[in-house]
C-alpha cells in the first residue's frame, strides 16, 4: 500500500512539473515585431551629357525592393511641394496623378490621411548638415575652406534648414538645424583648427542626428581626407546612412591620387548613399563642388513608398529605373538599399501576470 502511494505521489509530481514547464514556456515567450515605416528616396536623373532630366512624373519611375514592385506614395521634384500619388479610381483621378497637399499634409480637406504627418514635415525643404574638418590637416587652407562653406550656406534656398558641425578628435555641434543663415555663418566663422582627425566617428554622430528628423536630409562633408583617430569603420557609417535614407556628399581638399585609401572610401560611401564625391584641391574647385551640390539638391526627385509585405528583416536591395521614351541613355542615382533599423526589428520577452494569459496589447 505504501509502495502504491509513493508511485502515485511521484506521478503527481511529474505531471505538475510538466504543467509548470509548459506554463512557464507560454508565459515567457520571445516575440519578433517588425514595423517598416515610409521609405524615402532622393533620386537624381542625368542624361548622357550629364544634364539633369526634369519634368518626369511618378509613372516614369519603377521602384522595387528585393525585386518586389513598390507603389510610389509621394512625389516631388526639386524644391516643389511634396504631393500624394493617387491610386486609380476613387476620386476620379487617373493612376499616377499628383494631388498637391497643404502645409498640414491634408488634401481636399482630408485631415485624417495616413500620409498627413509625413507630408507635413516633408514640405519644409531639405535639412542640410554640414560637417567641416577642423583637424590639423586643414591648417594651410582653413580660411579658404571657411569662405567656400559660407558661400554655400548663403546660396541655399530659403526653405532649407542648415546645421553646421565641425570635428577634429571630437564633434562640435556649432549650430543646430535652423533657417537663420546668420547663425550658421557665425558658427562657420568661429571655428578654429584643432587636433587629430576622427572623421568617421563624427560622421556617424552626424548621421544619427540627421536621422532624427523627418523629410529630406543630406550631409555635406568638407574634409582634407585622412582619418587617424576614429574607432568606427566607414562601412558602418555608410550602412547607417543608407538605412536612414541620407545621401552623403564628400568634398576632399586632396587630389584622389594623393590619398588613394580615403578617396576610395569617399567614393564608395557617397555612391552607396546616393550622394557624390568631389576632389577639389583649390579654392575655386571647392566653390565649384559646393555649387554642384546645391544644383543637385535643386533637381533631386523625392519619392517615397510603403514597403509591400517582405519577410526579409535584413538588408533590402532597392532599385529605381525609368520607363518610357525618356529613359533612353539616362542614369539614375539613389541609395542602393537599406537595413530596416528605423523599423525597430526587436525581440521582446513578454511575461504576463500569472493565470491571466498574454499581456493585453501585445502583438507580433
Amino acid at each position: 500500500m505504501a509502495k502504491q502511494s509513493s508511485l502515485l505521489l511521484l506521478a503527481l509530481v511529474a505531471v505538475l512539473s510538466v504543467s509548470f514547464g509548459q506554463a512557464t514556456a507560454q508565459e515567457t515567450e520571445t516575440k519578433i515585431r517588425v514595423e517598416v515605416n515610409m521609405v524615402q528616396l532622393n533620386v537624381a536623373v542625368m542624361d548622357g551629357k550629364g544634364n539633369y532630366v526634369t519634368g518626369l512624373r511618378p509613372s516614369d519611375f519603377v521602384v522595387t525592393e528585393d525585386a518586389i514592385p513598390q507603389k510610389v506614395a509621394t512625389f516631388a521634384e526639386g524644391n516643389e511641394p511634396t504631393r500624394k500619388v493617387t491610386a486609380s479610381g476613387p476620386n476620379g483621378d487617373k493612376p499616377g496623378e499628383l494631388r498637391v497637399r497643404g502645409q498640414n499634409g491634408s488634401a481636399d480637406g482630408d485631415e485624417s490621411s495616413e500620409l498627413g504627418s509625413e507630408l507635413g514635415s516633408m514640405m519644409a525643404g531639405a535639412n542640410v548638415f554640414i560637417l567641416f574638418d577642423t583637424s590639423n590637416y586643414m591648417y594651410r587652407g582653413f580660411v579658404f575652406a571657411q569662405d567656400a562653406i559660407a558661400e554655400f550656406v548663403r546660396s541655399l534656398d530659403g526653405p532649407d534648414r542648415v546645421a553646421f558641425y565641425s570635428y577634429s578628435r571630437d564633434l562640435s555641434r556649432a549650430t543646430t538645424l535652423t533657417a537663420d543663415r546668420s547663425q550658421v555663418l557665425h558658427g562657420v566663422r568661429t571655428t578654429v583648427a584643432g587636433d587629430d582627425a576622427a572623421l568617421y566617428n563624427a560622421l556617424l554622430m552626424t548621421v544619427r542626428d540627421a536621422g532624427q528628423n523627418t523629410g529630406r536630409k543630406v550631409i555635406v562633408v568638407f574634409s582634407n581626407g585622412p582619418d587617424n583617430f576614429s574607432m568606427v569603420p566607414p562601412e558602418d557609417v555608410a550602412e547607417l546612412a543608407q538605412s536612414k535614407g541620407i545621401p552623403i556628399y564628400m568634398i576632399s581638399t586632396r587630389e584622389a591620387k594623393l590619398e588613394p585609401v580615403s578617396s576610395t572610401v569617399f567614393k564608395r560611401m557617397s555612391a552607396a548613399t546616393g550622394g557624390e564625391a568631389y576632389f577639389a584641391k583649390t579654392w575655386k574647385q571647392q566653390q565649384k563642388a559646393f555649387a554642384s551640390i546645391r544644383n543637385d539638391l535643386a533637381h533631386l526627385y523625392s519619392l517615397s513608398y510603403y514597403p509591400q509585405a517582405n519577410p526579409n528583416t535584413g538588408w533590402r536591395a532597392i532599385t529605381v529605373k525609368l520607363v518610357g521614351d525618356r529613359a533612353r541613355g539616362c542614369r539614375v542615382r539613389t541609395r542602393n538599399g537599406y537595413r530596416p533599423q528605423s523599423a525597430r526589428v526587436s525581440a521582446e520577452t513578454v511575461v504576463p501576470p500569472s493565470g491571466l494569459g498574454p499581456t493585453p496589447g501585445s502583438s507580433n
